[in-house]
């Protein structure tokens, strides 16, 4: 069943993927009013976190934001797909990066690089990352159920040195890289909501308290990694600029989960800064009335 699914699919992708940005983009249009117009997909979901973060927001406000962050997920969707055959001078000129040098620099220190991010602005492109560094690249994600889509994601990542890894092989893959002298660079999306029993650590994000993933932060003091967070914004359609910060070259100086805390700092200040490129689909705030007694 998922080889036929696949094979029913791909064609369709593959097409989708060759049309023109001008012509990707008609397509995002028309999708954007299928899925928040006809379907009303996770709209729901979208408003109650909206209006959760920023109370003091109108109706006539959340409603704005809820439009143009669904304007904003269709484009993301279609970029993706777009990645299947985007040429790399294409995404060179649409991804660019404001300050290599932070990178560089740590790569003269001989330092590998945990880098954290969220689900904001664009993070589907950053692999071309891998064309201006000589660390080696990996990816943290989640295994796709249909395994032919999961080597399809694996095969368009890998164009550009990336390998992805399973959270279950991270600590393995990169232990094995760093005994190798190979220096690495890891992303992880870190903003996503843990299992609630198994967190070790709340804090408030966007006012709200909820549980906080804080393997990044564990493994770039395990192995010594310097950990970047990297900020994108959102320049015009279908255009990204990316800045790194630094967060810690030097992660086993700081206290325990307070890297994790900084990181959602930044977090903080993108989206106040444009709600409408966080990924408010995701359930982020679904256990805040769950906070263990002692926190």
């Amino acid at each position: 069943m998922q080889w036929i699914l696949y094979i029913l699919t791909y064609p369709i992708i593959w097409l989708v993927s060759c049309l023109p940005f001008k012509g990707l983009y008609f397509v995002s249009d028309i999708v954007y009013i299928l899925i928040y117009k006809v379907l009303g997909y996770r709209k729901k979901v979208v408003r109650s976190n909206l209006k959760l973060v920023f109370p003091g927001r109108s109706e006539n406000e959340i409603a704005a934001i809820t439009s143009k962050f669904y304007h904003h997920l269709c484009d993301m969707m279609l970029e993706s797909v777009k990645s299947l055959t985007i040429k790399e001078k294409d995404i060179k000129e649409r991804y660019r990066f404001t300050n290599l040098q932070l990178i560089t620099d740590l790569e003269k220190r001989e330092k590998s690089i945990v880098l954290m991010c969220a689900h904001y602005g664009s993070w589907e492109w950053i692999f071309i990352l891998q064309r201006y560094v000589n660390h080696k690249g990996y990816a943290v994600y989640k295994k796709l159920g249909n395994r032919y889509f999961d080597g399809l994601v694996r095969s368009i990542r890998a164009k550009y040195d990336t390998d992805l890894i399973t959270t279950k092989e991270t600590f393995d893959v990169l232990e094995r890289s760093q005994r190798s002298n190979e220096l690495s660079i890891c992303g992880f999306v870190s903003d996503q909501s843990p299992k609630y029993q198994k967190a070790l650590h709340w804090n408030k994000f966007m006012g709200i308290k909820v549980p906080m993933h804080t393997g990044a932060e564990h493994l770039a003091k395990k192995l010594d990694m310097a950990v970047v967070f990297f900020r994108v914004r959102r320049i015009k359609r279908g255009y990204y600029e990316t800045t790194f910060e630094t967060l810690a070259e030097n992660p086993k100086e700081f206290a325990d989960f307070k890297i994790t805390d900084m990181f959602f700092e930044r977090v903080e200040e993108q989206i106040k800064e444009a709600p409408q490129y966080y990924l408010w689909t995701h359930k982020r705030w679904k256990h805040k009335d769950k906070v263990p007694q002692e926190h």
